[in-house]
């Protein structure tokens, strides 16, 4: 597969906003595994969060070590989709898990979440992870292919928000 795992960059701003502009385009306001990018006034803001959000000294104390990463097609350096990886879970994210991902409306079904996952299982294996998990909602058949073909099995399912939440353990 043609991607590429990169540390998103302010030389990357033009790119990643033109990348959140085809979510919300698609009527996409939440962009999973994006770190609040798609809540931020400004890409500037948002690097500066992720950029903190990396350091256990300087991480928000509301949120956990969290690794973000942007996809990037190597072909054409397009950003192709974005995924983070936490490197702890705090109340909120235990149901949830350590990763969430998402690719732009005109790549899916490509291939890229799969390979997106697999490289972030990688970078969790390389970091001492033996296991993460993730969690997708019911009606997402393409995230639970995803999950799927990366060797996840179901560990439970709950409600969250008035829909059924999967949960998914991956052993590295």
């Amino acid at each position: 597969m043609d991607i590429k795992l990169v540390v998103p960059t302010l030389a990357l701003k033009d790119k990643a906003l033109e990348y959140r502009k085809e979510h919300f385009d698609f009527h996409e306001y939440v962009i999973n595994g994006s770190e609040m990018f798609d809540k931020m006034d400004t890409y500037e803001e948002w690097l500066s969060r992720i950029t903190r959000n990396k350091n256990l000294d300087t991480v928000d104390s509301n949120w956990v070590v969290t690794d973000t990463f942007f996809a990037v097609r190597k072909s054409d350096e397009k950003i192709i989709g974005i995924i983070d990886f936490r490197h702890e879970l705090n109340d909120f994210l235990k149901p949830f898990g350590n990763s969430g991902y998402s690719v732009r409306p005109s790549e899916r079904r490509k291939g890229y979440a799969t390979e997106m996952l697999r490289l972030l299982l990688l970078h969790a294996k390389k970091s001492g992870y033996k296991e993460i998990y993730l969690s997708v909602e019911k009606e997402n058949k393409p995230s639970h292919q995803t999950i799927l073909k990366n060797g996840g099995t179901l560990e439970k399912t709950f409600m969250f928000e008035g829909e059924e939440i999967y949960r998914y353990k991956v052993e590295l």
